[in-house]
């Protein structure tokens, strides 16, 4: 049987295919995959940053029409890019084992990094005042402006292995990156160092998304024996509360689900783009309740004032 399963053309997203594509070869030897890669709507406009973008699917409505048309039979994601809604037709049919779901800071002088402990907190303390942190996100750069208000946070577009190149040329003094990015292309700095617990990432962060058309039940059978229950419902969780926070790629949400036996524990904040305090809280449940988690977990920060910052993130002029 072959196989053909479509990414963006991005190096990270060529590496998240073929890794998909080389466990369904392992689990199913009768598999011959082939791969298509697709230039979608985010990377068809390589400069202007994302929240100005502000449409939903920029990484991913290309990849799910080339599934309706058949031009290819799975859809390999970023969790992350991917829309809370479920399109018509398509099923996400498999969460494949998390990768480290953590950011990252990556520094250019290694005098800022050099005999740090704690890590990229400690490094954030030390980079001086003003420092230009480069970032697409504006989740990141309201991050950066809650631990320090005199970093300058700076949009920054393409690959990882470009943007590591503009810090290298001096046009950055930090870059915030995704820890699973790094190491599926195994491009780890010397001078990265990982953000802890107290630093949340995207909602889905360091998570696959493997889809397929609900009618293609053959393929769908054979990619959900990727899934991975743990990072199913820790998913699951996160993404349930971003949509009951009606967040986007223009609301500055971190959550993060951890999965211990039965159990889930969710944590989440919201942050305000004009640097005042973020409203942020946990909450935790049996893992098969994972949505319900989080949908309890959004009410009860919208209470709190999660719905005031949300209403002025989306008024935000990145």
């Amino acid at each position: 049987m072959k196989l053909v399963i479509g990414a963006r053309r991005s190096p990270l997203s060529r590496a998240q295919a073929m890794w998909v594509g080389d466990r369904l070869e392992e689990r199913w030897p009768d598999l011959s995959v082939d791969y298509r890669f697709i230039s979608t709507g985010g990377d068809r406009d390589p400069h202007t940053p994302l929240p100005a973008i502000g449409a939903k699917g920029l990484f991913t409505e290309d990849l799910e029409r080339a599934l309706r048309e058949g031009r290819i039979d799975v859809a390999v994601h970023s969790l992350k890019d991917l829309p809370v809604d479920s399109p018509a037709g398509l099923s996400l049919a498999a969460v494949p084992p998390r990768e480290d779901p953590r950011d990252v800071l990556v520094v250019r002088d290694s005098r800022v990094s050099t005999a740090a402990e704690g890590g990229g907190p400690e490094i954030l303390r030390r980079l001086p005042a003003g420092a230009r942190v480069g970032t697409s996100s504006l989740r990141r750069a309201a991050q950066v402006r809650a631990a320090r208000a005199d970093l300058e946070p700076r949009p920054v577009r393409g690959n990882v292995d470009t943007r590591l190149r503009k810090l290298e040329e001096g046009r950055f003094e930090a870059l915030v990156l995704a820890a699973a990015g790094l190491r599926r292309l195994g491009l780890w700095p010397a001078a990265a160092f990982a953000l802890n617990e107290s630093w949340l990432p995207a909602p889905g962060q360091g998570a696959l998304a493997v889809q397929c058309c609900v009618a293609e039940d053959g393929v769908g059978a054979r990619v959900r024996a990727l899934d991975d229950s743990a990072a199913r419902a820790e998913v699951t969780a996160e993404r349930g509360l971003l949509a009951a926070l009606e967040g986007g790629c223009r609301v500055p949400i971190a959550a993060r689900a951890s999965v211990e036996g039965q159990d889930l524990r969710l944590r989440a904040a919201v942050y305000d783009m004009e640097g005042g305090a973020p409203v942020a809280d946990a909450a935790a449940g049996p893992a098969s309740e994972a949505a319900d988690v989080g949908l309890r977990l959004a009410r009860r920060m919208l209470a709190a004032g999660a719905a005031e910052l949300v209403d002025r993130a989306r008024g935000f002029s990145p």
